[in-house]
Order: structure tokens, then C-alpha cells, then sequence
């Protein structure tokens, strides 16, 4: 059962887009996608996504089940009359939306996978993606069990694995809005409508526009607000590897691509920033010049990271609802 890999449906509800597909994995695997602008009107776009699916499933058989990994804050506890909505949402017309609900009465007795955008990415990352373990292992496939997705667009969130699991408490983690350091002189206010100067309010895109007066992919290489920009990143990522301890961190969308100065002067900048925000108080090969590009590394699924994980989510529930069937037998 553990091997099986049945075709499912995949929706990456994001603020900005909702990607979905159907297919069973990354790649040659996917035999349909589509995408949808989110816009304000959540009934209207979820009716469409639907309807996508239900004529993908004509095509292409029955789906095994739907995976859905969406932007948040959700509420992810299975007990609460409000378990599959987006809660307190600032996105204009999302508040207190309920987005598991019409995938299960379009799809009744096919179970749904439910989780955040960030957390269903990390769960594609370390199914598929760069989480599968550290370079020169020496072993085909092994995963990392306890790494981090980081992703930085329009806003910025994560999603933890600790022993190979998801991450929930509470709630989910927001690690896009934990505090942030004023690094000398800096007067920018932050972009964050309800926290200012937090990490989603320095360094999403946003925020980068809001800075410097251009979106980030139109930055000039030599702009200062990279250099910026990537200090803040660093101190966050210092941050995380303090709390968590992490075996790598991985730091996908669309800021990582580095505008003009590009992705891979991007990276190096934050490496470089992370060390010396790091102070080599923690003893580690990965946390060293030479060895700090295998610690903090983009998606090997780059922007596909967040449908995949809506697929692993999907596969996930389905091999939950077999074992409980298989348990009840």
C-alpha cells in the first residue's frame, strides 16, 4: 500500500492564485493543471475550481482523493464546528471561509487532505523535493525529518517538519510575523497591516516595493535594498535555527529569485548574513563557509512546491482512511 501512488486532485489555494492539478507527483506525473486568480469572491472562484475537477476526473478517471493546501490563517483542529476555514484573514472577502466543505460535498466518501500552503509545500519538498536529504549521503531517497519550507512573495510563512511531521499546536506555525531587529539606522516602518516591522513587513514583496518604489524583480543588482534585505532574511533564518534546530531550511517563492541581482548572488548574500548573524555559536559543518549552501537552499520543486503538497496531502489522507478501514475490519 505504502508504494501506491493513485491519481488524486491538488488545489494550492493561494492568495494571490489558486494552482490546481491531478495527477499522482511532481513533473510527468501531473495530467492536468490549471490556474485561477484568487480575486475577492470565494464562492464564484471555488465553484470554477470544482468544476475543473469534476471534468478532469471524466477524463482521466476517478480522483482517490483531494488535497487542499491553503493560505491562511486556517483552522486545522478536526473538533472545531469551523475545522477546513480560512479564520482571520486580512485577503478582502476570505474571511471565515469555509474551503474544505464544498470539496466534500463535490467529492462525498473521497477523503480530503487539509493543511496550510507553507506546510503542504514542506511536505512536497520532503517528498519529492530538496528535503530528501543532504547532499553526498551516499543513499538514494533518504528524507531529512526535520527541516523547514520557508516561502517569501506576497507575504511570507513556513512550515515545519519535526521527526518527519507537520508541525500544528495551537494553531499552525506563522513564522512570517515573528519580531524583527532594527538594523542601524533604519527607519522603514514595515508593511505588515498588523504587525509593522515583523519579517513579512521587511522583507515580503510587498514590503520591498514599499522600501525601494519598484517591485523586487525589477531591483537593479547593485540596489542596497538587497543587501538590506537580505540581513533581515539572515537575522529570521538565525531565528528559526535557534528555535528549531532544522537540518536544512529551504526558501522558496518568488523574492528568492533575487530580481536582477539574481538568485544565486541572492543566496549567497543571506548565507553570508546568516553566518554572521550565527556568530558560530552553533557547532555544525552545515553552519560553516564551505558547508552553509546544503543548510539554506531553494525548492528543488521551485514554484511547484505548493501543488505538489496539496497532491502528498491527498495521498496522505487516503492512506490514513485505508488504514482506518483496514483497522476496522
Amino acid at each position: 500500500m505504502q508504494s501506491e501512488r493513485p491519481i488524486v486532485g491538488a488545489i494550492e489555494a493561494g492568495g494571490t492564485k489558486f494552482v490546481v492539478a491531478v495527477g499522482s507527483g511532481p513533473d510527468e506525473e501531473l495530467l492536468a493543471r490549471a490556474q485561477f486568480p484568487t480575486g475577492d469572491d470565494p464562492q464564484k472562484l471555488l465553484s470554477e475550481v470544482i468544476a475543473w475537477l469534476l471534468e478532469a476526473e471524466r477524463k482521466h478517471g476517478k480522483l482517490a482523493a483531494v488535497g487542499v493546501a491553503s493560505f491562511g490563517p486556517v483552522d486545522l483542529d478536526r473538533s472545531s464546528p469551523t475545522y477546513g476555514f480560512i479564520t482571520t484573514t486580512p485577503k478582502r472577502g476570505w474571511k471565515n471561509t469555509d474551503i474544505v466543505g464544498p470539496f466534500r460535498a463535490a467529492f462525498p466518501k473521497r477523503p480530503i487532505g487539509f493543511d496550510t500552503d507553507v506546510n503542504g509545500a514542506a511536505l512536497g519538498e520532503g517528498r519529492w523535493g530538496a528535503a530528501r536529504g543532504i547532499e553526498g549521503c551516499g543513499v538514494e531517497g533518504v528524507g531529512l525529518e526535520d527541516f523547514v519550507y520557508v516561502t517569501v512573495g506576497t507575504g511570507i510563512g513556513g512550515g515545519g517538519v519535526v521527526r518527519g511531521k507537520l508541525m500544528h499546536g495551537l494553531v499552525h506555525p506563522e513564522m512570517g510575523h515573528i519580531p524583527m531587529p532594527v538594523l542601524e539606522d533604519d527607519r522603514f516602518r514595515g508593511a505588515c497591516a498588523i504587525h509593522g516591522r515583523c519579517w513579512e513587513g521587511l522583507c515580503a514583496g510587498p514590503a520591498i516595493e514599499a522600501r525601494a518604489g519598484k517591485p523586487a524583480a525589477e531591483l537593479a543588482a547593485d540596489d542596497p535594498t538587497w543587501d538590506l534585505t537580505a540581513r533581515y532574511m539572515a537575522h529570521a533564518f538565525a531565528t528559526l535555527t535557534y528555535v528549531l534546530s532544522p537540518r536544512r531550511i529551504i526558501f522558496g517563492g518568488s523574492v528568492r529569485k533575487g530580481g536582477k541581482l539574481g538568485e544565486a548572488a541572492f543566496f549567497a548574500k543571506t548565507r553570508t548574513h546568516l553566518l554572521d548573524a550565527l556568530a558560530g555559536y552553533i557547532d555544525s559543518p552545515l553552519l560553516t563557509p564551505t558547508g552553509v549552501e546544503h543548510y539554506l537552499v531553494p525548492p528543488l520543486l521551485g514554484d511547484d512546491a505548493g501543488v505538489c503538497g496539496a497532491i502528498a496531502l491527498a495521498h496522505d489522507a487516503w492512506r490514513d482512511e485505508l488504514r482506518a478501514k483496514s483497522n476496522n475490519d
